[in-house]
């Protein structure tokens, strides 16, 4: 057809050169990056990788796009909304890459992780189902992937799990340990959400940043979780970079603590001293008191 552009992969990754090298590229073009959850926080991350020239990815969602996703999720449009959010993606990043690898999952995705992780030693994590994250997380152990994600937080966010790291669970004193999936109660998840939040508020300065009686409905589960573009597309952006440095074997300064940015003050924020962080508890817990009261 005349004027018809010809898309080869080496034109489209031609400005990369100086990020990356040439063997560098190559190995992003082969490796293959499992992303569940492709609205906010993951459709952000995915784009970028596949810009950056990432050949394969496995992706799962079961949600379809809403209006209300137009605010921050990459590949909600008018033209999407209503449809299925893994169809109307893959359609998009086939608009980018025509040779990008995509193998897709719905419900059941949480049953297939022993086929799916072997193969996919990079986790990207957008979604918001706690129960799931959890099976996610403890299958990835098992499996020797690593897990990059976010805090619900106001703040961007992102946290490297290596296969040998504690959980989440673990390491924020969860009701769910030895707990099936399954049948992890709403209760739970709200003692859950809980300990997050109180982590958020002991290690950053989220708390100035989100309205507190809001914060109590997303505690409690009666409100659905605040997002806002350029907090939700900087912390897929961080998770995106996170993705690369793995696959690239690339040093990280993020571990599964994670990091905090302020975009308001333009100040990264890391995990604080233990002395600190009791300190600061004791504030946070009064302050969570004060919200849930």
């Amino acid at each position: 057809m005349s004027g018809e552009t010809r898309f080869t992969y080496e034109e489209m990754v031609t400005r990369n050169a100086g990020f990356v090298t040439p063997a560098e590229q190559a190995a992003l073009r082969e490796a293959r990056v499992f992303v569940c959850g492709v609205g906010g926080m993951g459709g952000a991350a995915l784009q970028s990788l596949v810009r950056a020239g990432v050949g394969s990815f496995t992706l799962a969602d079961m949600d379809v796009f809403e209006t209300s996703n137009l605010n921050r999720q990459l590949f909600a449009t008018t033209d999407t909304i209503g449809h299925q959010k893994v169809a109307a993606t893959c359609a998009a990043l086939a608009r980018i890459n025509p040779d990008v690898g995509l193998t897709t999952y719905g419900p059941v995705w949480v049953d297939r992780l022993d086929e799916i992780l072997p193969t996919h030693p990079v986790v990207v994590n957008g979604m918001d189902d706690l129960a799931a994250g959890i099976a996610l997380y403890r299958k990835a152990r098992e499996h020797g992937a690593t897990v990059i994600d976010a805090y619900t937080s106001p703040l961007p966010s992102v946290t490297v799990v290596r296969p040998a790291d504690p959980r989440p669970e673990e390491r924020l004193d969860y009701p769910t340990r030895g707990v099936d999936w399954r049948a992890i109660t709403s209760e739970m998840a709200g003692a859950c959400k809980a300990a997050e939040a109180l982590y958020v508020i002991v290690h950053s300065s989220s708390a100035n940043y989100i309205d507190h009686e809001l914060a109590a409905g997303l505690i409690a589960g009666t409100r659905t979780r605040p997002s806002f573009a350029p907090m939700v597309i900087e912390t897929g952006t961080l998770m995106a970079f996170e993705a690369v440095k793995l696959l690239l074997g690339r040093p990280s300064g993020v571990d599964h603590r994670g990091v905090f940015l302020d975009p308001w003050t333009m100040t990264i924020e890391r995990p604080r001293s233990a002395a600190a962080a009791w300190l600061r508890e004791r504030i946070a817990r009064r302050l969570l008191s004060r919200m849930m009261s």
